[in-house]
Order: structure tokens, then C-alpha cells, then sequence
């Protein structure tokens, strides 16, 4: 996915700048010929065609380019590594994991490094939660498996317990891999270590398998989710051919982004209908889902129908309830269209099968494929490489085909969603041949903008 297929949040006094622990005295031993020289810079053009800034130019933004450094803030005998996994599971993290324990061990020669059990629960004594030397013999075989060897939880704990215990194990670095709600941990974790004028350097590593985080094009595990999506929606392809008005739905994960919905959808061309959480759509009416349903039906015979967990919520009334995390509950959208679609096709004395897959779970704890594997190397690779030089409260990232370090304050809380007027959105629709719009036309929409269903696959 490029850069331009999404919408980049930014703002007028945005800074590009890394914080540092101070000075870089320690000489690297590296045997690398491509250190990267602190006056490199990679340049990310946006285009502002909304006018977000009072202008509909262009702003340049020069980020620190990632590698090794020739010179250090860490002496590596001496410095002690910490590793925290947070939030819901992705593929990747113990590749994430290894790669971090990896180069710490064998590219420096670090003292230990320390796993934390249980997420951020894993600093707060009151847990229990042991803590676990990470060496390379234990970390050897771990990206064949999926999930976290170090298990995870969802919920805030307090920063300043957490900096206590860092304090306590004589932490020099802390890599913490998690979503959104983990970056914000990071960074208000980053300020606590900063406020006391603590020489320890605090590194993100953005994982989502909504791929829905600020200025981070594509997440790790986010193509394999999508690999294994793809074979869910076969599965719900092959039953909707085998009945009469067979209509397969699946459920996908995208709780403000349908970037998995949408992505899966262009890698297999069976699908009809696309339903993401930036896109409202109407039931009822001339224009809405179910009208297009009857349509596609009468037509093919057959439908298959995919569904980010997150779209429609405007249908249904809103929760009352948060998970652990802080976010609202999300309501049962599948649920709503299943019963509509029943009464709809009884009402209009129609048979129809429909097979509901929800692949959810499964998605979220397999392997990692063999390009996230890559990535996540490269990510963790990096996120040391960071660290030793000195570089804190950053994540790393990749645009451009460039691994760059990025300010938490810029990913931090800022989700990443689908533009809906972009070249890439149209192609998910070309791909479906849904209607632009599954409601009434907005009233500034241009005559005869129009998708009509053309009834692939």
C-alpha cells in the first residue's frame, strides 16, 4: 500500500525531531561499512488537497533515517535491555522479539535483556508476574510459533510504578511493542522517565493488525492477516455457490479502519461487497444495502459480502461499555444484517442461504508469513540500533521504501484511516462493483458520479 491511499493527519507545527539522552561518546564495534550519518535526513511530501492548513500546497517533512550508528550513548557490557508486549495478538510479535534479542546479543554485546511478562501488568509488583531472561538459545525458534512468548494484556497501569520498577532492574533501554493505546503508554512513559532526568532510552514498535496507525503505511502482521483473510472469503465464495441465492458474509477485524476488508478484497476477486467503518451505507431504501443485495442476487445468483467489525456502528445504538482498553464496545453489525436480510428476502417470498464465517481469532494468533517476517526483522533490527545510539521517544517506521524514526507525539492517538476519495478506494469498489454510495447521494455528490453494479465474479 502507498502512502497516498490513506489520510495522513498532520498539523502546521508538527516536529520531525528524535529526543536523545545525550552526547554519543562510545565508539560502535560493529563491522558495518553503511553507518548512517546523523545529518541524513528522508523527505515525505503530503499534499494537502483539503486545505486541513489554509493551503493546498505542499509541506515537506525530514525524518532521521534508521541503521547503525558509529557512535553509541550505550556502552554495550554495561547496558541492560527490557521488552514489553501489549494489546490484542498479531502475527510477528516473536519475530519482533527474536530480532530484537538478536542483534541486542550478537551486533552488541549487550549485558541481558529481560522479557516482561504479561504487558504492562508485568512492572506493577502487585501482579505476581516473573520476569524472563531473554538469551539467544531461548529466543532461536520462537517465529515459528504465533502469539507473544511473553503473554500480553490490555489496560493501563500507572506510569509512575512502571518507572519505579525500571529504576529498580537498572533498565538502560525499553522496547515496547503494542497498537495505539500502547503508544500512548509509551510516550507518557518516555515524558515520566524524562521528568526525572533518567538516562533511558524508551523505543515503540507499532503493532496492529488494523494497520490503523498515524504515519506507519503498513504495520507488521497486516499482510499476513490479509493472506489468511483471503482464505475466508474463498471459503464463504465456495458456499454461496452452492445453494441457491447462496450469500456468504465474513467478518473481519477493523475497529475504525477497514484496511484488512479492504485489502483482502483486492486480493481475491470474489467479493461483491465491501463494508468499512469509513464509509457509511444505508439498509433500507433505493439506494441502500439491501436493495443492492436483492439486485446482485437476481442477477448472479450469489453474493459474498465482507464486513469490517467496525462499520456501521452508526446503525445501532450506541454502547455504554469499554474493554479493558478504554474503547467502546463495538455492536454486532454482522448481527443487524443478518436478521435484515431475512426479513428482507422473506418478506419478498425469496429462498436464500447465508453462511457467516468470523475468522477473527484465528487471523489474530497464526505465524507470521514470510514477508512480515522480513519486516518485522528490519523493525527490530532497527529499534536497537536506535536505542544504542541514544534515540528515545520514537517508534520506528517505514515510508518510502526508507526505515525512518518517527516521533511518538506524531503516532500517538492518531489512527490512520481509508480515504474514501483516493485512487485505491476505487479500485475496491471496481473490484466489488458495489455502488459509490449504499445511501443517498450527498447533495454536493457530481451528477452522474456513479459505480453501477456490473456484477463480477
Amino acid at each position: 500500500m502507498s502512502d497516498t491511499q490513506v489520510s495522513i493527519h498532520t498539523e502546521d507545527d508538527i516536529s520531525t525531531a528524535i529526543p536523545d539522552l545525550g552526547p554519543a561518546k562510545v565508539r560502535s564495534r560493529m563491522e558495518c561499512a553503511l553507518f548512517i550519518n546523523e545529518d541524513q535526513r528522508v523527505q515525505l511530501f503530503v499534499t494537502n488537497e483539503e486545505g486541513e492548513t489554509g493551503t493546498n500546497g505542499v509541506k515537506t517533512y525530514d525524518f532521521e533515517p534508521a541503521g547503525p550508528r558509529a557512535n553509541l550513548y550505550f556502552d554495550p557490557p554495561k547496558t541492560k535491555c527490557a521488552i514489553v508486549t501489549c494489546g490484542g495478538l498479531c502475527p510477528g510479535i516473536n519475530d519482533v522479539i527474536r530480532a530484537l534479542v538478536m542483534t541486542a546479543h550478537h551486533s552488541y554485546g549487550v549485558s541481558s535483556t529481560l522479557g516482561i511478562r504479561y504487558g504492562l501488568q508485568g512492572f506493577i509488583p502487585s501482579y505476581g508476574h516473573n520476569l524472563e531472561e531473554l538469551t539467544p538459545d531461548k529466543v532461536a525458534s520462537i517465529h515459528e510459533f504465533g502469539g507473544t512468548i511473553l503473554s500480553s494484556s490490555r489496560g493501563p497501569q500507572s506510569p509512575e510504578e512502571i518507572v519505579d520498577a525500571l529504576e529498580r532492574m537498572n533498565v538502560n533501554i525499553l522496547f515496547l511493542i503494542g497498537g495505539d493505546g500502547t503508544m500512548q503508554a509509551t510516550l507518557v512513559i518516555q515524558e515520566e522517565v524524562a521528568k526525572r532526568g533518567l538516562k533511558l532510552a524508551v523505543i515503540g514498535i507499532p503493532k496492529t493488525i488494523d494497520n490503523d496507525i498515524n504515519f506507519v503505511p503498513r504495520s507488521f502482521g497486516f499482510d499476513t492477516a490479509v493472506e489468511k483473510a483471503t482464505e475466508s472469503i474463498r471459503c464463504a465464495h465456495t458456499e454461496a455457490l452452492g445453494a441457491p441465492n447462496g450469500i456468504g458474509m465474513v467478518k473481519l477485524m477493523g475497529r475504525e479502519s477497514g484496511f484488512i476488508a479492504a485489502q483482502a478484497t483486492l486480493a481475491l476477486k470474489d467479493v461483491n461487497f465491501v463494508l468499512v467503518p469509513e464509509d457509511s451505507f444505508e439498509i433500507h431504501g433505493p439506494n441502500g444495502f439491501l436493495q443492492a443485495l436483492d439486485d446482485r442476487i437476481r442477477h448472479r445468483g450469489h453474493a459474498v459480502v465482507v464486513v469490517a467489525e467496525g462499520a456501521g456502528q452508526d446503525l445501532l445504538a450506541a454502547s455504554s461499555q469499554t474493554d479493558a482498553s478504554g474503547n467502546p464496545v463495538l455492536r454486532d453489525i454482522c448481527g443487524l444484517l443478518r436478521r435484515e436480510i431475512d426479513t428482507y428476502f422473506k418478506s419478498k417470498d425469496m429462498e436464500y442461504t447465508l453462511k457467516f464465517i468470523d475468522p477473527s481469532y484465528i487471523i489474530r494468533s497464526v505465524p507470521a508469513n514470510a514477508n512480515d517476517r522480513v519486516y518485522c526483522g528490519f523493525l527490530g533490527q532497527n529499534a536497537v540500533h536506535a536505542a544504542m545510539a541514544g534515540k528515545t521517544g520514537m517508534v520506528v517506521s517505514k515510508l518510502h521504501g526508507y526505515f525512518i524514526h518517527l516521533p511518538l507525539s506524531l503516532v500517538a492517538g492518531k489512527r490512520k484511516k481509508i480515504n474514501t476519495v483516493s485512487n485505491y478506494w476505487q479500485a475496491v469498489l471496481q473490484s466489488t462493483g458495489q455502488p459509490v454510495h449504499m445511501k443517498t447521494p450527498p447533495a454536493d455528490y457530481p451528477q452522474g458520479a456513479t459505480c453501477k453494479l456490473d456484477f463480477q465474479s
